[in-house]
Parts: C-alpha cells; structure tokens; sequence
C-alpha cells in the first residue's frame, strides 16, 4: 500500500487511485472497486462516500468524504463546479495547438459516449461540456506528447472524448480511436478544493508514472508490502498475459499455466520480471484439475531458473509468517486468494457494521474445516481465538502445526483432527461442540471412505446444513468456492437454502469477491466466491 494515502483526516480521504480499478463495484457480484475494498479493510473507513469517480484505467487523485459535513460540503463544491481538476494524459498524435479549448455536447451512444459538437441543436439530447488543453512537452524524440486537461465541468469519459475530438486521442485509449498500449495514459494529477470544516484551500498532487506496469502500480497499492511477501503478481488476461498466472512467494516466483501456453514455455518477459524482482529462482507448473493420486514428484512445480527452493520456505502475509514448499505436490501450501479473508478474521473485522464478534476473538472457538495447512486457524489463533482444524490429510495437518510454531503459537493448545467434515460434524454436534466461527473453503471435489463424493457444484447446501450442527447461535459462517461454473446467485442461493434446511436463520451477510491483486475482465471472469454470514 505504498503512497496510496495522500491525505486523511476525520472529514475526508484523499488517495492516489491506481489504473486497473473501478471507483466503485460494477454490480453485487463484480470485483471489488477501491472503494468496497476500502470500507472493508479498516473501520476508519467504514463510513467513506463516493464524492468523484475514475474510469476503471484512469489513475490519479480521488476523494471520499468520511463524515456528514465532509459529504454535504465536498459535494456542494463539486455540483457547483468550485474544484479545480487537472489531469495529464499522452498521445502519439501530434497536437495541432499548444492550447485551446474544446465545448460540445456529450451523451450516451451505442457501446460509448459520444460528443455532439458545439453547434448543435437546441433540441440535441446531452449534456454541456469544456475542456481546456494545454500541450506540456514531447517527451522524447519521436516519442509521445504530454498534455494537460482541465476539465470545467465533470461529464462521463469528457477529457477522452475532447482529447479523440481534437485529433489526438489519449494512448491506450481504444474506444475513442487511441493507439493500443499497456494502459490508458490519463491520470488526474491535482485536486484543489477547500476543507469542509477549516476552509482552509487544499491541494492534492500526484505525480503520474505511465512507464510503469499497470498491474504493478495496482499491486503496490492493495498489497502491504511491510507485512506481506507472497501475493499475484500476473493474473492470465487481465494483465494481459492470456493462460499465465505468476505468484511472488517471499524469494521466489511461481508460474502456472493454462490453456493455450505449450508445455515447458519459458517466455523473455518471465524472466524479466524475475530480474526486476530479485527472485532467488523461478517455477513454473501446469494448472491441471486432473492431480488428485499424483506422487508429489509428477505433480510439483519445476524449476526454470535459480535456486531450487529444496525444502521449506518463509513467506509473510498480513504480519503472519507461513511454511511453504515446491517440493510437496501440485500445491505450494497457502492459497493467496484468501489473504484478505484471512486478515478479516485477523482483525476481527468483516465490513461496515459486521464484526466476527463485538468482543473480538478471544476465547473464541473457531472451527477451519479443510483446514488443508491451517493458515485460517493460524490467523484466528493469531487473533485470540481457539482453534479447531479439521482435514482429510495428516500430512497436510501437521504442516499446519508448523505454520503455528513459525508464528510463534503453540499447537498443542489448538485442536488438529483428522477425517471426513460431514462424520465430524455429526460426532461433534453429538459431543455438545459449538463454534462462534465456521469456515468452510472446500476443494470443488473430493472422496471420503465415510461420505464419498463432494462436488461443490452440487453438494454445498448439504456441507453447510451439515455444518450449521456445530455453529452457535449468533456464530460466523464462512462459505466459499473457486468453482468457476458456480455462479455466484447459484452460491449464495446453496449457502442460504443449507440453512434454511437446518433451521437457521441469517441476520447479516458479506459477500467478498476474489481480492484486487486477482483482477478480472472479460476474458479473465472472477471465479472465487465467498460470503460471510451472521446465523
């Protein structure tokens, strides 16, 4: 999260919002925008409002109010057009003027926005529009221009469409004619308004760096890197590298691969990004559903470049310290998608007005069913709790108890069992063991000798009807699924019927997408669901 805070006081949040995220979600179960990601991570920031927007590509300063005085006067000051904006954008088109001013009308057409021109009709549907632009520099030979655009009035895709207007559409800015790049090259650099309470003439800067990856300039911004080392770095399409997903894990990066990339593909651009990363060595696996009585030898990633990593190894997430390996089958020990889940449970802290427990976890028993390494447990021992981790794997198990020791937490205060989750459920129900949390994040398929087959898209609603036998009145429970044909309604619909079936009722629930550092797009659909709900 280096720089993303500009500035912050009790009335207003000012951040530097990088390209690659939406202001603000697309729908209930889109990814995240940086302002749910926001209003979840700290209850500082539970009360935020929406008082500007960024296109999803767009960079630069953005601002939330944090209070009632904050959103009345902040939003006074924009509908009456009192803050000065300024932007900075490229284009490889050379400029006609070194400054002037573009007017027209903007409305909404098929598939974008369009500009009707100055001139037109009175009876012209669309909204008034100026922006004046001021060519900064060229900068290099042959190189792009810099310009800058002040926008007098804030309609939707304005400063692209004048910029495409005036013959020099922004670079990377395909949908208004602009020449295809890593990026849109727009970036609100400066913000100048007065303070809600002092009035007091405030200003907000951010300089914009267009030579950087996108994809590193967002990662930079959602992930701590003082308490977190292993996160994803290159998510398939979405950062535009279709069939490949690269994770930073502490020294080292692991890359896997989809459909479409030949097997023992070893691309330039891996390798430079191992360079510029410093990685200690670099492995690569193919992504196969089909793993299940592999020997961990087939199964586990090969190494391609540097050090072997032989053995264990340390990563950080969220302060936390876990043990991880290459050597040990087709998973590394700790699923990075989970990392924000996992600081919920951490921080006792879900969402806006949903805490796991107003007391927070001390004392509290949490249940981690396919605990596999027990990250979850050892974040909710982290944060007071008992725990309780349940898996179908020994192996797996005493790994987990590892990854308690390497935090400094004693295993044998915490419970590890061993079997099927559906026959510990019955025997612990039948024992009189609640639980304030629950967590279950179960493979899309797996075989018990005592239940048989679970396929999660079709068997979760029984996993969590079964489970609801040892969650208490008032407890937690945590649902999840990276089956990427289970819709999210579907889900959700599973998830509450599974309770209903067990006579439980839901008074809150969260629903949590896959976290930013996992983006999405057209190509590159979420597939990760979780929810948290209050029974």
């Amino acid at each position: 999260m280096d720089g993303l805070i500009l500035h912050e006081d009790e009335h207003l949040l000012a951040i530097r919002k990088p390209p690659g995220i939406n202001t603000h979600s697309a729908g209930p179960f889109a990814g995240e925008g940086i302002y749910e990601w926001l209003r979840r991570r700290e209850p500082r920031w539970a009360e935020l409002a929406i008082i500007q927007r960024l296109d999803k590509e767009t960079s630069g300063v953005l601002l939330f109010s944090k209070s009632r005085r904050g959103n009345v006067s902040l939003t006074k000051q924009f509908s009456r057009r009192r803050v000065s904006k300024e932007y900075e954008f490229l284009t490889d088109r050379p400029p006609r003027e070194s400054s002037f001013t573009v007017r027209s009308r903007i409305r909404k057409g098929r598939g974008r926005f369009e500009s009707l021109g100055d001139d037109s009709e009175e009876g012209d549907d669309g909204l008034e529009a100026e922006t004046v632009f001021r060519v900064l520099r060229q900068e290099r030979d042959g190189g792009p221009w810099r310009v800058q655009a002040g926008p007098r009035t804030g309609r939707t895709h304005q400063i692209r469409i004048h910029a495409a207007d005036s013959g020099m559409p922004i670079l990377g800015d395909a949908l208004y004619g602009g020449t295809p790049f890593a990026r849109l090259c727009l970036h609100a650099r400066a913000l100048r308004l007065r303070h809600p309470a002092t009035n007091a003439e405030l200003e907000f800067i951010s300089e914009p760096d267009f030579d950087a990856a996108p994809g590193d300039l967002l990662r930079a911004s959602v992930v701590d890197r003082a308490a977190t080392d292993a996160f994803r770095i290159v998510h398939g399409a979405a950062d535009r590298r279709p069939g490949w997903y690269v994770d930073r894990l502490g020294g080292f990066l692991l890359a896997s691969t989809g459909e479409g990339v030949a097997d023992g593909a070893v691309p330039d651009w891996l390798m430079a990004l191992a360079r510029s990363t410093a990685a200690r060595g670099v492995a690569v696996r193919r992504l196969d559903r089909h793993v299940r009585g592999s020997v961990p030898g087939s199964a586990s990633p090969r190494l391609v470049s540097g050090e072997a990593g032989d053995g264990e190894f340390e990563v950080r997430e969220n302060g936390l310290r876990f043990r991880l390996s290459f050597t040990e089958g087709y998973s590394c020990g700790l699923f990075l998608d989970q990392r924000d889940n996992r600081r919920r449970l951490l921080t006792h802290w879900i969402g806006p007005g949903f805490a796991v427990r107003d007391a927070g976890l001390a004392g509290a028993e949490v249940l981690n069913v396919f605990a596999y390494t027990c990250a979850f447990s050892v974040a909710a021992a982290a944060g007071g709790a008992r725990t309780t981790s349940l898996d179908l794997s020994r192996k797996y198990l005493d790994w987990g108890r590892r990854n308690f020791e390497a935090n400094g937490l004693d295993p044998a205060a915490h419970d590890f069992i061993f079997g099927d989750a559906f026959d510990w459920f019955r025997r612990l129900a039948k024992k009189g063991r609640l639980f304030d949390v629950v967590l279950l994040d179960p493979p899309t398929f797996s075989q018990s000798k005592e239940h048989g087959v679970f396929r999660a898209e079709s068997d979760y609603g029984e996993l969590v009807r079964a489970s609801a036998a040892v969650l208490k009145p008032g407890g937690v429970l945590f649902a999840s699924t990276n089956a990427a044909r289970l819709e999210p309604e579907a889900f959700l619909t599973m998830v509450r019927g599974g309770l209903i079936d067990a006579g439980r009722t839901v008074t809150k629930e969260l629903f949590v997408p896959q976290p930013p550092d996992f983006p999405t797009c057209r190509e590159e659909p979420g597939y990760l669901k979780t929810v948290w709900v209050r029974v």
